[in-house]
């Protein structure tokens, strides 16, 4: 089903280009026509994002709150949180560095001459207060939290309820159960959803030719270009680090996260990609308390993607209107975009206020945003997906460095999508004992344990000592 899945969303990419295209040339001379018809090729989208914004709140609020009480050590969510944080803060620097020098390697804007105009950008610049930003962090409401879909809020809360569960230990089993029942309840109500992936792709991709042609591509062919190939360097930096902690198993876990990352770059949506990324991250090894932890953090403090555009397009739109930028004034942009970029909505084109707000604190044009505008969707598909693959790095290493698992190799079961993680570990990387019963539930019919029996005690098995591999 999921290499199914992955054949389809393709299909629906192929098939949406080429229905836009026909749309657009049916509608060729009529801009309301057009976008009457994109509109409605758009509602298949529309319905597949309310339906992922329907679970994105149940679903971050019980796979981290199990995530953190299942830790039992309060002391490992400090450090697991500290090791996370430390790795978003370099990889943010690493994407608006290579940003910053490349977009000035590339002078995309120069030679465009543009005159301020005054005229507005339609994009609220105040939205991204620093005193407001911080305040906005620490909920009021769970419920109101989660009826706003605020990631941030409720990654705040769920880790206040979730070391009090680790806390309070035996009295807060029944609660601790409820919640392990309501996370595989959205689990299962993902996998549901997920299945409507390929029509809202097609809609999307549809909607969006069907409206601007692609005449747009051709007008601003080489901003896309000079951006996709700086996606590509990142990308490579991304993957060396990666490659750095896991080794070999990068290949793996590359392979593990495509379809989250089509996903994403076809969505233009961190949101539509989330649920499935937490599948394949468990596929691929990494511990349920470490992956629903690190993962929310990442969709509000580890945008690779989306704080490398931020350098990219304020810088580009400077570079537009003729004005010299000193080095200092773009290091100090920086950091202010090292700060704005922590806790962007992980939805299509919210990337545009962030650089609004840089636009307006560095007395830029804030009207060149509506150069972006036109194009956006295009950018915004590679920067989501680099997002969804940086926090799949991102939560991998951290597992790594953690030492909670030994990940599967990247053999070829693993590679054809049919493996079953390992089944059972512990913080000192041995295997519990598990009884016959609980290994019969595990596994499918005809299918061998990927445990080394070695790991495994006698007694959970009736095995000859022959059959023993030595230690």
């Amino acid at each position: 089903m999921r290499n199914r899945l992955t054949a389809f969303i393709l299909a629906g990419m192929i098939l949406g280009i080429g229905a836009g295209l026909w749309a657009n040339v049916v509608t060729a001379g009529d801009a309301d026509r057009a976008k009457e018809v994109g509109g409605y090729f758009h509602l298949l989208a529309d319905i597949f994002l309310h339906l992922i914004q329907m679970i994105i709140a149940p679903l971050v609020f019980s796979t981290l709150v199990t995530g953190i009480a299942h830790m039992g050590d309060t002391a490992a969510v400090g450090r697991i949180g500290g090791r996370a944080l430390a790795w978003f803060v370099m990889a943010s620097l690493v994407s608006l560095s290579l940003g910053l020098v490349l977009v000035n390697f590339f002078e995309p804007g120069a030679g465009l001459h543009l005159v301020r105009s005054g005229a507005p950008s339609g994009i609220d610049t105040a939205a991204f207060n620093f005193r407001d930003f911080i305040l906005h962090i620490f909920p009021t409401s769970m419920i109101a939290s989660m009826a706003d879909n605020s990631v941030l809020q409720i990654v705040v809360f769920s880790l206040f309820i979730g070391v009090a569960l680790a806390a309070i230990g035996e009295k807060g089993k029944p609660v601790l159960s409820l919640v392990d029942g309501l996370a595989a309840l959205m689990l299962q109500t993902t996998g549901y959803v997920m299945r409507f992936a390929p029509l809202a792709v097609f809609g999307a991709l549809a909607s969006v030719v069907t409206v601007q042609g692609p005449s747009v591509l051709k007008t601003f062919g080489q901003l896309i270009g000079e951006f996709y190939l700086a996606l590509l360097v990142l990308w490579a930096a991304l993957f060396v680090a990666g490659a750095m902690f896991l080794g070999r198993k990068m290949l793996a876990l590359v392979t593990y996260v495509r379809e989250p990352v089509l996903i994403a770059f076809s969505t233009a949506s961190s949101e539509a990609a989330y649920p499935k990324i937490l599948e394949q991250l468990d596929r691929f090894g990494v511990p349920r308390r470490i992956y629903s932890f690190v993962l929310p953090l990442g969709y509000s403090f580890n945008l690779d993607g989306s704080m490398m555009y931020a350098a990219f397009a304020t810088i580009f739109l400077a570079q537009a209107y003729d004005i010299d930028l000193p080095v200092a004034t773009q290091i100090i942009m920086l950091l202010v975009l090292m700060v704005t970029s922590k806790g962007t909505a992980a939805v299509p084109r919210a990337s545009l206020v962030i650089i609004a707000a840089t636009l307006s604190q560095f007395q830029l044009p804030v009207e060149g945003v509506a150069l972006l505008l036109a194009i956006d969707h295009f950018m915004d598909m590679g920067r989501t997906a680099t997002n969804v693959f940086g926090n799949a790095i991102a939560t991998a290493v951290i597992a790594k460095w953690e030492s909670t698992r030994n990940f599967p190799d990247a053999d070829a079961a693993h590679l054809s999508g049919d493996a079953t993680p390992p089944l059972a570990t512990t913080a000192t990387n041995r295997c519990r004992v598990i009884d016959q019963t609980t290994m019969r539930a595990a596994l499918r019919p005809n299918q061998a344990p990927l445990i080394p029996v070695r790991h495994l005690h006698m007694r959970a098995f009736n095995f000859p000592k022959f059959m023993i591999t030595p230690k």
